[in-house]
């Protein structure tokens, strides 16, 4: 079983606009599919990767100009000052779950198969889905579900978990999945599953916050002319991404200077959204939500 596809590889590379002799950040290593090509690009370059989970580190490249660190991106610029890297040529950051851990039933992440509650991108860390299940009053299960999953019945969801809890410990993606099944409507009961499950890995990895924190630091970090590029799979990621490239906020506010020209850190390579091909998709049905915004540092 492959790790993970890499989605959206020739426009990722593309945007990077890469220089033979520069350094670059691979945010998101996984399987090495975006790393292996970013290498290819390189001549006396250095290519820096980071990736949290320890079953990535069996993916590792052995390349001298390649260095791959165990870490959560967002603390990527303090890994790379201990490196004595200053300032990169681009950034390429590849958002969400990889295929290797949907595929997985021990991590829990795909409501496809029996397995614990964990949905832990790094096995390290205390908080799992079981503990958000389980630990969350019925107003943050809601907040979870409102904001991470968009669910118009989040208060619902909330108050029967916390009802189920009482008589038993929600421990298995099967539990939870038999639980909340019948509360949406026929035909569209898989899609709203998938948004609670994606609420709730969400939360359990804090992935809004650590993505705010990669934004600013990629933003201090890159040299002016360089690169960052970002693929997303859902809305809330590339609204994310999308305000910041506009406006340098995340809120999507435009201030002007005195002449009116907007104040933003980035000039936006792809004014519309960069999305994969037929082809791409008929090889991968995955990459389908896969979103890539491009910015150039001003």
């Amino acid at each position: 079983m492959a790790y993970h596809v890499p989605v959206l590889l020739h426009e990722s590379i593309e945007g990077l606009d890469i220089k033979p002799n520069g350094t670059y950040v691979d945010l998101t290593f996984g399987g090495g599919g975006h790393s292996t090509e970013i290498l290819k690009h390189l001549k006396k370059g250095r290519l820096i990767a980071f990736d949290q989970d320890e079953e990535a580190l069996a993916n590792a490249i052995d390349d001298k100009r390649f260095t791959l660190i165990r870490s959560n991106f967002r603390f990527f610029r303090n890994f790379l000052k201990y490196h004595n890297i200053d300032t990169v040529d681009g950034i390429l950051a590849d958002l969400g779950v990889s295929s290797h851990h949907f595929d997985s039933p021990e991590r829990g992440f795909s409501f496809r198969f029996e397995g614990p509650l964990d949905m832990r991108m790094n096995q390290k860390q205390k908080i799992s889905a079981k503990t958000v299940v389980n630990g969350y009053s019925p107003e943050d299960l809601s907040k979870v579900f409102t904001l991470y999953g968009e669910l118009p019945n989040a208060k619902r969801l909330a108050n029967a978990i916390c009802q189920a809890r009482e008589a038993k410990e929600i421990d298995t993606v099967e539990q939870l999945y038999e639980l909340l099944k019948p509360m949406f409507p026929f035909k569209t009961e898989n899609k709203m599953l998938a948004q609670v499950f994606q609420a709730i890995r969400i939360e359990v990895n804090q992935e809004m916050a650590v993505l705010e924190q990669m934004l600013l630091n990629a933003t201090k970090c890159l040299k002016t002319d360089g690169r960052l590029v970002v693929i997303s799979y859902h809305s809330l990621e590339d609204r994310l991404v999308k305000n910041y490239f506009r406006s340098g906020n995340f809120e999507g506010n435009l201030d002007k200077d005195f002449y009116g020209n907007v104040t933003t850190p980035y000039e936006q390579i792809n004014r519309k959204v960069i999305v994969p091909s037929e082809k791409e998709l008929e090889i991968n049905s995955r990459a389908r939500s896969a979103k890539l915004r491009i910015g150039k540092k001003l």
